[in-house]
């Protein structure tokens, strides 16, 4: 893969995870000013732009990152990774589907359990992918991912 998948793959996920953190930072540690406010935190409605527009570039790079790095490594034999990379692929799915279905279910059950699969399973992906990096970085194969 070559320098710019790999930096946009790292651009992707700084601007949904930080998008996402700083969402949940003004949706559920925010308390509002005035009573009658429809949002926590005046930056509230801006976070949650920036994660749904930042989102589908994650997806994009990691499927472009499936097919020039996981999939050449798993068909290569290479050890190095392969369990947080696994760890990354499953937890994809689940985080990706779960966002957009919490976007579009209208039923509050649905909503709450879509929301619970979104926060554990991106939870997951940033611990799998900080471990990904930080082993990737230890063996001086940083470059590649």
């Amino acid at each position: 893969m070559s320098r710019l998948e790999a930096w946009f793959h790292q651009l992707a996920n700084l601007l949904v995870g930080g998008t996402g953190l700083a969402y949940a930072w003004t949706l559920y540690l925010c308390q509002p000013e005035d009573e009658f406010a429809l949002v926590n935190h005046a930056w509230q409605p801006v976070f949650h732009a920036g994660h749904l527009w930042a989102a589908p570039l994650l997806v994009f790079s990691a499927g472009m990152l499936w097919r020039h790095h996981g999939w050449r490594r798993l068909r290569q034999g290479g050890d190095a990774g392969r369990g947080s990379g696994i760890g990354l692929l499953a937890t994809l799915w689940p985080m990706a589907l779960s966002g957009y279905w919490l976007q579009t279910s209208v039923d509050l059950g649905w909503r709450r359990a879509w929301l619970v699969v979104h926060l554990a399973s991106s939870g997951l992906w940033v611990l799998a992918y900080a471990g990904h990096q930080l082993r990737r970085r230890g063996e001086g194969d940083g470059a590649q991912l």
